[in-house]
């Protein structure tokens, strides 16, 4: 499996310069991303709905997906109640998994900060099982935290 470099970092940095519309900023970090990864299904963002409490669906590339989750369920929800990343080798033995889609199997999402607060959840989902290693986790991390500054430095005040 080909492996997600890291220059991905600097592309999401120089793709966003000087750019201050959120939407348009999500949705191309998540084409660069999903570019990026082979064997991907599904790649893009949930934005704290801050209304509902909940995660609503963000910009993405992939299939149809879940539109609303709720903090503490499945691996997304997980990872913005935790406020870290998580890599799910096999979503199927991931206590209450959320299956969006029938066909991803692994699973590797980051938290996105804005102003210092967690925003949204980076979710990239793969066919295949044990698809992410720990150095794509450390790559996406990056990529999240990257990409938050950009938010911060366009004067975003919030993604949903």
């Amino acid at each position: 499996m080909p492996k997600l470099d890291e220059i991905v970092v600097d592309q999401v940095t120089a793709l966003l310069e000087g750019e201050t519309n959120a939407v348009t900023m999500l949705a191309n970090a998540s084409a660069l991303l999903s570019d990026a990864i082979a064997d991907n299904n599904w790649c893009g963002f949930y934005l704290l709905n801050k209304q509902s409490g909940e995660l609503d669906l963000g910009p993405f590339q992939g299939k149809v997906a879940c539109m609303h989750i709720k903090p503490g369920t499945g691996v997304v929800g997980t990872s913005f109640a935790q406020g870290e990343s998580l890599l799910v080798p096999n979503v199927h033995e991931f206590p209450g998994h959320i299956a969006c889609d029938s066909a991803s199997n692994a699973e590797l999402v980051a938290p996105v900060y804005l102003n210092g607060e967690l925003s949204a959840i980076l979710d990239i989902d793969s066919p295949t099982l044990n698809r992410f290693s720990a150095e794509d986790q450390q790559i996406v991390q990056a990529f999240a935290k990257a990409l938050g500054k950009k938010l911060d430095a366009a004067g975003i005040s919030a993604l949903s």
